[in-house]
């Protein structure tokens, strides 16, 4: 099987990190706001369990022929690949989707730009890795743009926002996510990209398949229809496959520090996505608050290039 160049090594011709970086966080915003849509109608486990689901069976027959190859090498890196499986394909997606059954989709890309911070947090505890003083300049500038879109470009709007439980089942999504990025350093470097996550999916169905079968023996069963099946599948496709490509591509090569700043652009591609879809108007806060996240990705990749 011929995997596209940006799949196979970090040599190999392929399109900019900050590229698919750009194109991971607009795919999960969409993830947000589409799993707040539909949170009346699928559960969390059976929506978890059938995003990963349809996202394997897409992705076997891009692997299935490597499988005696790299079967060796994925038993010997069993226990770090369950690990991951669980931070990043199990609790996170579970996490959010239980967080939006009561919280609203603004408020979960809210608590998702705590992540940068965990994430250098967890670099440092874990690998010993700091900052850059420009890394941290460019946190902070970002982390205050996500502020100016949350309060509306006020502060007492800032200071009156109101949390619920399901903003706690975010903040453990976030940490599961940030530990996730922070445990790709010990993902085998010889396992091919599809590979690695095709094993992660596949831990990751085989967990979320007792609480899916939880939900059945509940009733709890969804009707097959357009707007289903068209929800299932865009979540397997572009948030599942293809931006944990991209993620971990870009972790892989700019770290795990510098890459972690991205998410800071998920409030912003919330503000713009709730305009295209839901008719809501983009205000001038949107756009000082887009402009200052804007720099401060800039300012933590471009100045701070020393290695994450």
């Amino acid at each position: 099987m011929t995997f596209p160049p940006f799949m196979k090594t970090p040599t190999a011709v392929h399109p900019s990190p900050y590229l698919l970086l750009v194109l991971t966080t607009l795919f999960w915003s969409g993830n947000f706001v589409l799993g707040r849509a539909v949170h009346t109608v699928f559960t969390p486990f059976t929506l978890s369990f059938w995003r990963w689901a349809v996202a394997l069976a897409i992705l076997l027959p891009f692997v299935w022929a490597s499988r005696r190859e790299q079967g060796p090498l994925i038993r010997r890196h069993g226990p770090i690949l369950l690990l991951l499986s669980i931070l990043g394909v199990v609790n996170f997606n579970t996490f959010v989707y239980i967080g939006l059954q009561s919280t609203t989709a603004t408020n979960a890309l809210i608590m998702l730009s705590v992540t940068p911070v965990l994430i250098v947090a967890l670099s440092f505890l874990l690998l010993r890795q700091t900052v850059t003083g420009w890394q941290a300049l460019g946190i902070l500038i970002s982390l205050a743009g996500v502020l100016v879109i949350v309060g509306r470009g006020e502060v007492r709007a800032l200071l009156a926002r109101q949390f619920n439980p399901g903003d706690l089942w975010i903040l453990a999504a976030v940490l599961s996510w940030a530990l996730y990025s922070v445990c790709l350093r010990w993902r085998p470097a010889e396992l091919e990209p599809l590979n690695f996550q095709a094993v992660t999916m596949i831990l990751g169905v085989i967990i979320l398949a007792p609480l899916y079968g939880w939900d059945l023996a509940q009733g709890r069963t969804v009707a097959v229809n357009t707007a289903t099946v068209g929800s299932i599948l865009y979540l397997a496709l572009f948030p599942s496959i293809l931006a944990y490509i991209f993620w971990n591509r870009a972790v892989a090569e700019l770290g795990a520090n510098r890459t972690g700043q991205f998410l800071h652009l998920m409030p912003a591609f919330g503000a713009v996505l709730s305009m295209v879809f839901l008719g809501e108007r983009l205000y001038g806060f949107h756009a000082a608050g887009i402009a200052l996240i804007a720099l401060g990705i800039w300012l933590a990749t471009v100045h701070g290039r020393k290695p994450a």
